[in-house]
């Protein structure tokens, strides 16, 4: 894993998969300091979340803006060059090339580019059936190697694929982990999953977690379970 960790609390990042601006801004009170990195996906921004991004920003947060870009190189350089202005950390792209190189030679303010392998929510029939004549280990693999030759700042994978994808990548890139479920939690349309503390164990250096924390009776103790289980693990 990456040679410099951050502390436990900031290793968790919450997706605000949620249907309203409120809706977000009532789960982050809710969650006061117990959180302290929120990620911005589809669903939010479409629902006029990414004008939150830089309130986030303000508030001392951190956060994740995960559009997962893949367009003509000049349209991903215009998308990354407008998120960082957002104040973001974190955008995520596809990992294909020309979408990567255009993304890395577009980044500035610090913004982090992170390319996303294989969603969790395939498996091997799902690429497959999308055309590819390979696994999803090794679609990985490959798009872990592409990645590194093109210079981004990390990487989206599954948490079952981390060790492997560290071997590829080496200790600099940051592993980003979705699909992360407590003990006992439901997959949900989530196919390749694992818990917070054996995903950190495996290389993770970030999990993001949503509907274990968003949909939880009480997301504050959800989320500090879960930072306890980071905090447990060996890293």
């Amino acid at each position: 894993m990456s040679a410099i960790q951050p502390k436990p609390r900031d290793r968790l990042i919450v997706a605000l998969d949620l249907p309203s601006l409120e809706a977000a801004q009532s789960l982050v009170a809710r969650l006061g300091d117990a959180v302290s990195f929120y990620k911005i996906g589809y669903q939010l921004a479409y629902a006029g979340g990414l004008a939150y991004a830089p309130m986030l920003a303000d508030a001392g947060k951190r956060v994740f803006v995960d559009l997962k870009l893949h367009d003509i190189g000049s349209t991903v350089a215009e998308g990354v060059r407008r998120v960082a202005r957002l104040g973001a950390t974190f955008l995520t792209v596809h990992a294909y090339p020309q979408t990567m190189k255009a993304a890395v030679e577009a980044r500035e303010r610090g913004l982090q580019i992170l390319a996303v392998t294989v969603l969790t929510s395939y498996d091997d029939a799902d690429l497959a059936a999308a055309g590819y004549e390979c696994s999803v280990a090794d679609l990985v693999a490959k798009r872990a190697a592409q990645a590194r030759e093109a210079g981004v700042d990390g990487l989206v994978c599954s948490a079952a694929e981390a060790t492997k994808v560290r071997d590829i990548v080496g200790s600099k890139l940051k592993l980003v982990t979705p699909g992360i479920r407590p003990a006992g939690a439901q997959a949900g349309d989530q196919k390749r999953i694992m818990t917070p503390a054996a995903a950190i164990a495996a290389g993770a250096d970030y999990l993001v977690v949503g509907r274990p924390i968003t949909a939880a009776p009480d997301p504050r103790a959800a989320a500090e379970a879960i930072v306890a289980d980071i905090s447990q693990s060996r890293s």
